[in-house]
């Protein structure tokens, strides 16, 4: 509930509401080219919205949780929604479902640079007044990184992911006041599980953005007990996220995983003003350091300029993550990159602009006091981009044909290109029959094959054959694919290129091929149901009880008598 003051950073319900209006209207205006343009096409922008189409059609035969990407890879599919974190693609699936496929994108990217706005005003308003944490929260809904995010990346999980980054520096910082620890831990815990379920580079790095704030306050504020309070958050939340972790970490070595560390997505590739043999990389690659070089710049002319004596508190914390986030983007960590845990999966260097932009949104908002000040800083922030992109790399624009065309390319069974890391292990995706039958006999034997029912995860057919027979389906073979035949459970073979093989007997044989839930689903979901309620019950013990607020109060009351008397 929202109280009636504002001591102590405490939001009225009138300044929340005029937040959302300030928010929710300068996001909007982020979208303003979309108007003139269309709809911007990054990097990664089918990979998401043919996932959206993909979930939606799930929903819509009756599975709840999807695993099998049926259209990509042109009908032959792949394990993508095993791997990839649910939330974004649950998001516009949902968003599908209620609106033209055309707005979808603007909705999900206004939605998403809204909250990101909502979290930083959050946070800011702690330390800030309510017209400086809105204006805080506007620069980091609308930062250069977010743009290129919205214009060039078409990344919307990470997008989505920003919202957690300024959460984090809360949740942290909680940590070393005194009372309700149980409730703080929980809280940060819950953040690192939604960091797992959205953005799997994202939450690495929230990871690592708390393993250095955590450092800082054990060593500055000697609070060596918020190294465990951090470790017990950081279990929590994996546990948490277990029904989606587990699943993945069983099943890693049956997908082609290690493509996502591909020459071009690797780390040494994507430090700042790195050049490689890819001239269209190369082009990317300075413009999005050139954005980087230009905040870095601005955030230390701020830096210099800080004389907010009240956020005194937010200085070295912000100094600490700020430096961290730039030292990660150059290649002289590259050894770094190599060593540390899971580090390689953040993938490209410059994503720690994702981080970086809570601290330079709070550094203009605390080190430029006079507003004239704050909006030079800004307009260069954001300057720099449209100048950059005039010379070095625009955008690209899909249209509502091309949206059209994408929805239909779905519904009409002639599929999507795919995303390599996700089909099965071995597998070649580039050398599949891109115009194969779902059906055909191996060997062009005399026969029939009927196709019954063939949706995203159940498949059945009806064949007959007058001599044994050797089916080749459009679909790639995976552990999890359950056969049948004639009721009988039945092993399936894998073809050269890695597409399925059924062997059938002469005479009509009855064809079940359905994606079935693993083990590992189950045990996953029921860590995360334990975790769950584990936190909600030391949560519960852990709350001051209200006749011991009374006895609390009873007692003062009766040494306040007993003075006056």
């Amino acid at each position: 509930m929202l109280t009636k003051t504002m001591e102590n950073g405490h939001i009225t319900r009138r300044h929340f509401a005029l937040a959302i209006l300030a928010i929710g209207s300068a996001s909007f205006c982020a979208l303003l080219p979309w108007f003139h343009f269309g709809i911007p096409s990054g990097h990664d922008f089918e990979f998401h919205f043919n996932s959206w189409i993909e979930v939606l059609n799930h929903w819509k035969q009756g599975v709840v949780y999807p695993h099998w990407a049926a259209w990509a890879h042109y009908g032959y599919g792949e394990a993508r929604f095993t791997f990839y974190p649910p939330v974004s693609w649950t998001l516009g699936a949902a968003l599908g479902a209620i609106l033209p496929w055309r707005i979808v994108p603007a909705a999900y990217v206004w939605i998403a640079l809204t909250v990101s706005g909502l979290a930083m005003f959050a946070v800011a308003r702690r330390w800030l007044s309510t017209r400086d944490a809105i204006f805080a929260a506007i620069l980091y809904a609308l930062n250069p990184y977010h743009l290129v995010i919205v214009y060039w990346r078409s990344a919307m999980a990470e997008l989505l992911a920003a919202a957690y980054l300024p959460l984090l520096l809360l949740c942290v910082l909680r940590l070393e006041e005194d009372g309700k620890r149980m409730g703080k831990i929980a809280a940060l815990a819950f953040l690192l599980a939604a960091g797992w379920l959205t953005n799997v580079p994202s939450a690495v790095m929230m990871h690592y953005s708390l393993g250095v704030f955590a450092i800082w306050i054990a060593i500055s504020r000697r609070r060596w007990n918020v190294l465990l309070y951090a470790g017990a958050a950081v279990v929590a939340g994996a546990a948490l996220a277990a029904v989606y972790l587990v699943p993945v970490l069983h099943q890693r070595s049956w997908a082609s995983l290690d493509q996502v560390l591909a020459p071009g997505v690797r780390p040494q590739d994507n430090f700042l003003f790195i050049r490689t043999t890819d001239a269209d990389h190369d082009r990317f690659n300075l413009l999005v350091s050139i954005v980087a070089a230009s905040e870095f710049a601005l955030l230390g002319l701020t830096l210099f300029f800080w004389r907010a004596k009240r956020a005194a508190k937010l200085w070295w914390p912000l100094v600490s993550w700020g430096g961290v986030c730039a030292l990660f983007m150059l290649s002289i960590t590259l050894p770094l990159w190599r060593h540390l845990p899971q580090l390689q999966y953040v993938q490209l260097p410059w994503r720690w602009l994702l981080a970086f932009n809570v601290v330079f949104a709070l550094a203009v908002v605390i080190g430029f006091q006079r507003w004239w000040l704050r909006t030079a800083v800004c307009i260069l922030a954001i300057a720099v981009l449209p100048i950059v992109a005039h010379r070095i790399l625009m955008p690209w624009w899909d249209q509502s044909a091309d949206i059209r065309e994408m929805v239909e390319n779905q519904h009409d069974g002639i599929g999507n290109e795919g995303a390599d890391e996700y089909v099965p292990a071995g597998v070649d995706p580039y050398d599949i029959d891109r115009k194969a039958p779902l059906a055909a006999f191996q060997k062009n034997a005399n026969g029939t094959i009927k196709i019954e029912k063939w949706t995203a995860e159940d498949r059945v057919l009806v064949s007959r054959a007058e001599q044994p027979e050797t089916l080749v389906l459009r679909l790639f073979n995976y552990p999890l694919w359950r056969l049948t035949v004639n009721g009988q459970k039945k092993r399936t073979e894998t073809g050269p290129h890695g597409e399925m093989l059924v062997p059938i007997a002469a005479g009509e044989n009855i064809i079940d091929i359905s994606f079935v839930e693993g083990w590992d689903r189950r045990m996953g979901a029921v860590i995360s149901v334990i975790a769950l309620m584990t936190l909600i019950s030391g949560m519960w013990v852990s709350r001051p009880r209200a006749d011991q607020r009374g006895l609390r109060t009873n007692s003062n009351e009766r040494v306040a008598e007993s003075s006056q008397q």
